[in-house]
């Protein structure tokens, strides 16, 4: 009875999964049937008249209000609606990420800042890049790999296999670098390629109750804590990222100077401190290109939510104390 239960439930499991599935499938195939400009013109008109008027855009306007109060209303819904043109065109150049690429007569990628990364490969040391969710955040990894950068993306898996290993399929174009699924085992991968000097790509911008409450438009924020850990612990280079839609399918991904750093010897002091200044890097870049970042995230943490780790919470047993009022005497800086 029990072996009878159990395969009744892998059953059910299957057909649910099937039918979240399908509508995506079927958006995806649409999407294939155009030429990638086109395809993404479609996605943003989806976008911005669609998926605009859903209930998330409610979620953006109050994330917005709180984050840039001084935005007045007009402008604050025009970067909303910019915003959802961005997500619908990323939705959609999901079908056609073979096709983007910094090479060729006319690439659709460019970088600026290029000589940061050439610095941080001639350390010999690890490089950890981390970003957010700007533009099309899939354009980073495929960008490095065309570079020439070996190393490893980290992902969250989708809650969906079937929607999960088509989107790894996806990662895979065009020779992209490893992806490496969240969890111990990933975490283990990614000691070994950074101890190899090879480099790691992390978007750095999603609540994460396992992290540390961090400030993030004045506002604590739980922030994952692995790539300042990670610095610290392996002395590995720390380059942030952004991305920007210059136009359709055409993207300019930007280099900014690696953020330096000293232990001082106190770890989970120091760990909060770098956590602190890489969310200052990815708000910069926010408030440079707002309509740039997906504003639906759950970012800030809702009254009472408390961090899990250990580490979180004398994280933000230090923050309480005081330690983000010496920040800019610290050693970090």
């Amino acid at each position: 009875m029990n072996r009878l239960h159990a395969r009744m439930g892998r059953l059910l499991r299957t057909a649910r999964y099937s039918a979240e599935a399908a509508p995506f499938f079927a958006m995806i195939g649409v999407f294939r049937l155009f030429p990638l400009d086109t395809a993404s013109a479609l996605g943003g008109w989806l976008g911005r008249t669609i998926l605009y008027r859903t209930h998330l855009s409610r979620r953006a306007r109050d994330n917005l209000s709180a984050a840039l109060p001084e935005m007045a209303a007009p402008a604050r819904e025009d970067v909303i609606r910019r915003m959802w043109d961005n997500l619908g065109r990323t939705i959609s150049e999901y079908a056609h990420l073979s096709k983007l690429s910094m090479k060729g007569d006319r690439p659709r990628i460019e970088v600026t800042g290029l000589e940061y990364v050439e610095h941080a490969v001639a350390t010999g040391k690890g490089i950890i890049f981390i970003s957010a969710h700007f533009a099309n955040w899939e354009v980073l990894p495929l960008a490095a790999a065309q570079y020439g950068l070996e190393g490893g993306g980290v992902y969250r898996p989708v809650n969906n296999p079937f929607v999960d290993r088509w989107m790894v399929r996806q990662r895979r174009v065009n020779g992209a670098v490893e992806l490496i699924a969240k969890g111990a085992n990933g975490t283990r991968r990614i000691f070994t390629l950074l101890r190899a000097g090879k480099a790691i790509f992390m978007l750095v911008d999603q609540k994460t109750n396992e992290g540390v409450a961090a400030p993030f438009f004045g506002r604590d924020a739980m922030t994952t804590p692995a790539p300042a850990a990670l610095a610290l612990k392996l002395g590995a280079v720390l380059l942030p990222v952004s991305n920007e839609r210059l136009h359709g399918a055409y993207f300019r991904l930007t280099v900014h100077p690696a953020i330096a750093y000293a232990p001082s010897g106190d770890h989970v002091r120091d760990v909060l401190e770098l956590t602190t200044r890489i969310n200052e890097e990815i708000e910069a870049s926010v408030r440079r290109s707002p309509s740039q970042w997906l504003w639906i995230h759950r970012r800030w943490p809702k009254p009472g939510d408390m961090p899990r780790s250990r580490r979180g919470k004398k994280a933000q047993a230090l923050a309480g104390a005081g330690v983000r009022a010496e920040r800019d005497g610290s050693s970090l800086i």
